[in-house]
């Protein structure tokens, strides 16, 4: 059994998806990238504030179900240039600060409306 999963406060989805789906115990996050929620414009700014922002819509789905960073069990961080790594991990660090969840990391040719960043989150009940 599945459920969709949607928050007012992080960007709708633009497309065929839902934003997350609770499933057997996980809640599986689409991508998000760095739209702000209220006025649907990426938000304007370096590695660092689109990495932020794109935290903050992760952070508002997980919330809508009582979860937080700590029940991240699995995330996927797509990046449009890997000489951005450094500053997304730093950034990335200020959420995952226990326990950090399995990461993959990935240079992309593209991403939706030419984004530097994109991450995609698994989180566990419990």
């Amino acid at each position: 059994m599945k459920t969709v999963v949607s928050s007012d406060r992080a960007p709708q989805a633009i497309g065929p998806y839902s934003q997350a789906i609770k499933a057997n115990g996980f809640l599986f996050v689409s991508g998000q990238i760095p739209l702000d929620p209220i006025t649907g414009q990426i938000v304007s700014g370096g590695i660092e504030v689109q990495t932020c922002q794109v935290l903050t819509n992760l952070q508002a789905i997980l919330e809508k179900e009582g979860l937080s960073f700590t029940n991240v069990v699995k995330t996927t961080v797509f990046l449009k240039d890997m000489d951005d790594f450094t500053v997304m991990n730093k950034t990335y660090s200020q959420y995952f600060t226990d326990e950090p969840p399995a990461r993959a990391c990935v240079q992309v040719a593209k991403l939706p409306r030419d984004v530097s960043v994109e991450i995609e989150v698994i989180a566990v009940y419990f």
